[in-house]
């Protein structure tokens, strides 16, 4: 019985294309994340969820609910639980700054992306972004649409 050792990759890019439809982003962040057991091998299966992602602040620390990574297959009773509340490791200075931007209306903390970096480290790329009104998706929807009318007659 061979296992398959290409199921592990180190260049895992999970993106959350959702969020730059529903936000405008003021800042981008990336921030690690504190991770339990086989989280780490079932996010370089790139089994993960980003889609309802959010992050908030609790006691002065900066930490991301509802991202959803899945059981590891081959984990035993000590498989991690899959929507548990992740801590984001930033410095002092970055989390102040975001804290009393957050207190502003409107501003919330969303994941982009998560990815592994050369030293094999799980990352999350954060941004500070405001809801986007109706009238907002609308003109991103036009203006893409546009764009891609643009490239299809150079060609």
């Amino acid at each position: 019985m061979a296992k398959d050792k290409n199921r592990f990759s180190n260049n895992v890019n999970i993106k959350n294309r959702r969020a730059s439809y529903e936000f405008e982003f003021l800042d981008k962040y990336v921030a690690g994340m504190q991770l339990q057991g086989t989280e780490i091998k079932s996010i370089r299966e790139g089994k993960v969820q980003l889609q309802d992602a959010y992050c908030y602040f609790k006691n002065g620390e900066l930490y991301i609910k509802q991202l959803h990574i899945a059981q590891f297959s081959e984990g035993s009773y000590n498989n991690h639980v899959t929507d548990r509340e992740r801590k984001l490791l930033l410095n002092k200075r970055e989390l102040s700054k975001l804290e009393t931007k957050l207190d502003e209306k409107g501003l919330s903390i969303i994941p982009l992306r998560l990815f592994i970096t050369d030293r094999g480290f799980a990352k999350t790329e954060i941004a500070l972004g405001k809801g986007k009104k109706l009238f907002d998706k609308r003109n991103s929807i036009k203006d893409k649409d546009i764009k891609r009318d643009l490239e299809r007659a150079k060609y």
